[in-house]
């Protein structure tokens, strides 16, 4: 109940902080808050909202996928060498997502099977990929994608402002919600990152359990690279690069505990619009992309720092409330 508490308190900063995001930046801005610079903003973070709902399981659980912005870019890449060999566009979009699942299921192979840390693991494979993508595609773009594809990348849901891709990440982001913190397998993910040795005792299939959240991992890098490639209708075996980072800043920043065993997606999806309504401030003011690199990376030297100075300052007024009761005593 307490953790409840914590997280609830944590997620319900965070909805403050988007609220007085959005309200700086109108202030900024007047075209911040319009509905069409609105819609612009949240189509822009699409493919980290995305790859945040899977990479929020995995660290709960207590690992890591570092290679997953790579793996979009080996995926898009995959796509438009197939399209520009003349393949369908399903079966190239078929290919991209077997593709990422291999890429996961690699990754998840060698965590679990060869007992190799995660954060080695994905940093090797996120050179790996990347360094494949460009195998296949070197410095080209495929372009010239199908009307109805690209329309599907950018296009918005009938009648409304809201991007496809978006829609999208909401139906997902509802569905990771009820099957982490509504189904037996989601308080599973708790124990393992709380204790795996324990978890191990109580008859989970800890290995398993991983290597099928590293193959989800793929697989949503793999659906993140359909809506890049649709949306900005170009596949390049640089796209999305650094986007690993905005997805660890947006679930650590959300309460995902970098130790395992705590968070809920409710906090992820909010540090997703908060980093997204950031950056969409700080481009409308015309700031340099260097300069939205180093915001990226005070977030998530933010998101793991204010967390545990919080757990600290809360240990060390429950130990001078029992110290006061012992006195009284």
């Amino acid at each position: 109940m307490n953790r409840f508490r914590g997280l609830l308190g944590w997620e319900f900063s965070l909805i403050i902080l988007v609220g007085a995001a959005l309200l700086i930046g109108g202030l900024l801005s007047p075209d911040f808050l319009t509905g069409s610079n609105l819609s612009f903003l949240t189509a822009n973070f699409s493919e980290v909202a995305l790859m945040s709902l899977a990479m929020t399981l995995l660290i709960i659980v207590g690992e890591i996928d570092l290679s997953v912005a790579s793996i979009l870019g080996l995926c898009s890449a995959v796509i438009g060498v197939l399209f520009a060999a003349g393949v369908p566009m399903p079966l190239a979009i078929l290919a991209a997502f077997i593709t990422g699942g291999l890429a996961g299921l690699f990754n998840g192979l060698l965590v679990t099977r060869l007992g190799l840390p995660s954060l080695a693991v994905t940093i090797g494979t996120l050179a790996l990929y990347r360094g494949l993508a460009y195998v296949l595609l070197g410095d080209k773009a495929i372009a010239d994608f199908p009307a109805f594809y690209t329309n599907l990348g950018f296009g918005n849901v009938p009648g409304t402002l809201i991007p496809l891709p978006m829609a999208l990440f909401a139906v997902l982001a509802i569905l990771t919600i009820v099957v982490l913190h509504a189904t037996p397998f989601g308080r599973s993910l708790y124990a393992i990152g709380a204790n795996q040795i324990a978890a191990r005792f109580s008859g989970l299939q800890v290995e398993r359990v991983k290597l099928s959240l590293f193959v989800l991992s793929g697989l949503m890098a793999a659906l993140a690279s359909a809506v890049y490639t649709f949306r900005f209708s170009s596949a390049r075996a640089d796209n999305a690069s650094g986007f690993e980072l905005s997805v660890i800043a947006a679930v650590l920043l959300g309460g995902v505990s970098i130790f395992g065993g705590r968070g809920s997606v409710v906090g992820t999806v909010a540090a997703v619009f908060l980093i997204g309504i950031i950056n969409g401030a700080l481009t409308i003011l015309d700031v340099s992309n260097e300069i939205l690199t180093i915001v990226t990376g005070l977030l998530l030297i933010g998101s793991v720092l204010v967390p545990n100075l919080l757990t600290h300052f809360r240990t060390y007024q429950q130990r001078r409330r029992i110290k006061g009761d012992s006195v009284i005593q």
